[in-house]
């Protein structure tokens, strides 16, 4: 969905019932919504009609304002390393949330794993994870930082009870990123990873502290803590 390979770990009490199913398709479902409004590789999305200028932003659904919001101000707190508006060999502009759809997405549809009692999960899309632990009593999800120079292997495992893992980086996808300011892919590091209370931002700020390149650490320390 979405381009990516999307999985569940669960345990607890819902670890195998019937619930735990229908969450599990209620995540499918509104992922597959997310993909329909906001895919740019569907010619006939709503996110694709707004571009050309064939709907109005009042005319789409009400999450195109959010996301679109989201990117606004993603751009404006990493002085343009993010954007939703990306450059086109041609000089021009092209509208293209991705970079913030993904984590907002799933993030959202965690929502209904939240609804299964005293369950744990660990919900990844593509690589990126959103976790929750309900059980004090159970350890924390342990989570791998893979190596972008060796996929094989992990340069760090991180415990995460309750949060969200993001890494930017091209190690699977090649040289994807742009940095929208000169529209030049950034190589100055390998990969960039963010643990966060929320996969939105999580993954908006994986991608522009990628773009950031030598500042991604500085960058990223001034990042505010959210939920």
């Amino acid at each position: 969905i979405m381009g990516m390979p999307i999985s569940l770990a669960l345990r607890g009490r819902h670890a195998a019932t019937a619930e735990a199913h229908q969450a599990w398709q209620e995540v499918i479902n509104q992922l597959r919504e997310v993909d329909q409004i906001f895919s740019t590789y569907r010619n006939d999305s709503i996110i694709n009609r707004l571009d050309r200028g064939e709907l109005l932003i009042e005319e789409c659904p009400p999450e195109v304002a959010e996301v679109l919001n989201l990117g606004r101000q993603a751009e404006r707190q990493s002085d343009g390393a993010f954007s939703i508006n990306l450059p086109l060999p041609d000089g021009r502009r092209r509208l293209d949330p991705s970079g913030v759809v993904k984590g907002w997405a799933v993030q959202r549809a965690a929502g209904f794993l939240d609804a299964l009692e005293e369950t744990d999960y660990c919900l990844s899309a593509g690589g990126d994870l959103v976790c929750h632990t309900a059980d004090p009593v159970r350890p924390a999800w342990r989570i791998g930082i893979e190596n972008p120079h060796d996929t094989m292997s992990l340069i760090a495992v991180v415990p995460i009870r309750s949060g969200a893992v993001a890494t930017s980086g091209t190690a699977h996808r090649g040289r994807h990123l742009i940095d929208p300011r000169t529209g030049q892919h950034p190589s100055a590091v390998a990969s960039a990873t963010v643990i966060a209370d929320s996969l939105t931002w999580a993954d908006i700020d994986a991608t522009a502290a990628y773009v950031q390149g030598h500042h991604a650490v500085s960058w990223l320390a001034t990042r505010p803590i959210r939920s």
